[in-house]
């Protein structure tokens, strides 16, 4: 499968202040959206910040799990979908439309790790 764009995103109850954070530590820009905020640094996009009201902060070592994720923006979704099934990962949630300009579904890896698979119109995620 053709990867166009691999994005860490980070969950968070309040995206205002984990945006702000991110991008001024990294030296960037946030591009805010109403549950999705994009960190740009150098014109390129590297973060992405969603919004998660019932989001638990991670205790680490031993408390709740981190909770990160990754988006993988494809050129081919049905190849991307029969890959990912194949290597022995599995569906979590659908997209509610196919056929949609914009869309994701949500996968696990084998081990449960979850990841997107992502579509644009676009040559460049905006």
């Amino acid at each position: 499968m053709k990867i166009r764009h691999r994005m860490i995103v980070l969950d968070a109850a309040d995206i205002d202040a984990v945006s702000a954070f991110w991008a001024a530590l990294l030296g960037g820009t946030v591009e805010p959206g109403e549950r999705w905020h994009n960190i740009w640094v150098d014109g390129t996009w590297q973060l992405g910040v969603q919004l998660a009201p019932g989001h638990v902060p991670p205790v680490w070592p031993d408390g709740a799990p981190q909770q990160i994720h990754l988006d993988f923006y494809v050129d081919d979704f049905d190849e991307a979908h029969e890959q990912v099934i194949a290597l022995g990962g599995r569906l979590l949630k659908a997209a509610e439309d196919r056929e949609a300009v914009y869309g994701v579904q949500v996968y696990a890896d084998p081990a449960g790790h979850p990841f997107c698979l992502c579509w644009l119109p676009a040559a460049t995620p905006s």
